[in-house]
């Protein structure tokens, strides 16, 4: 009894690789697409919102009212009331003193949403790109440190969006000393006297921050800035009031 006979595959097909599995990136990728195409929120970022959240929970753990916190801070009701629903972007000036106000460490102000802050006892360590940011009126703030509260300097990574000054509203005035140096770009920093100084990239600029201040960007991309505000300490208050005491007796 002979076996059937077998056809012979064509030798294009038999020789044809088997598909090639999907990439996980490609599944990914598709996955996304299915879910929809709306952008992840950015990692490390504290809105408007999640802001003024913490801004009025720290009133109302005072029972202040608005009213109240106003007049201690200088900051208007209004500004205040918009800022704690998340309807404002606050100017370092301005969330500086309600911080001070409401008794609110710049590095618990700003911790990201979940951490759990703590005294400086050790070294403290941001890596690249763990910084919170903040988007304000006319600049970005990145704090980095903020895990640490009771800090004597916030250090911050800067980026400078105002392309002008308009008006007195856009100078800053806080405690403290500042400290800006230029990693990209160029910017003009204004001061209330009518001075302005030119910084390019690798210049550095330090000031008493108590006068009015505002950075604008000059190059054709944002400039970007790192540097560090210090608070009123008791020593650099013991200072300024010596130097007025040897200005009184000299006088």
């Amino acid at each position: 009894m002979t076996s059937p006979k077998t056809t012979p595959k064509p030798i294009a097909t038999a020789l044809a690789p088997k598909p090639s599995k999907p990439a996980k990136a490609s599944r990914a990728v598709n996955a996304r697409a299915v879910r929809g195409s709306a952008p992840e929120p950015e990692p490390h970022t504290l809105d408007r919102v999640a802001f003024g959240k913490r801004l009025r929970a720290a009133r109302k753990q005072f029972g202040w009212t608005l009213a109240y916190v106003a007049e201690q801070s200088g900051v208007s009701i209004t500004t205040i009331s918009r800022a704690e629903r998340g309807q404002l972007a606050l100017s370092y000036e301005k969330f500086s003193a309600l911080g001070h106000t409401l008794h609110m460490d710049m590095g618990a102000m700003f911790a990201e949403a979940g951490a759990k802050t703590r005294r400086l006892d050790r070294p403290v360590v941001t890596r690249a790109g763990e910084g919170v940011t903040y988007r304000g009126l006319a600049f970005s703030y990145q704090f980095l440190g903020t895990q640490v509260v009771g800090k004597q300097m916030s250090p911050i990574l800067g980026t400078v969006h105002a392309r002008s000054v308009n008006g007195p509203e856009d100078y800053a005035r806080h405690d403290g000393e500042e400290f800006v140096y230029i990693l990209v770009g160029a910017v003009d920093v204004h001061f209330e006297d009518g001075e302005v100084i030119h910084l390019e990239r690798g210049d550095m600029l330090y000031f008493d921050s108590r006068i009015g201040h505002a950075y604008v960007s000059v190059s054709r991309q944002l400039a970007k800035t790192i540097g560090a505000c210090t608070s009123e300490s008791n020593l650099m208050l013991s200072a300024r009031q010596g130097v007025r005491e040897v200005q009184r007796a000299a006088g």
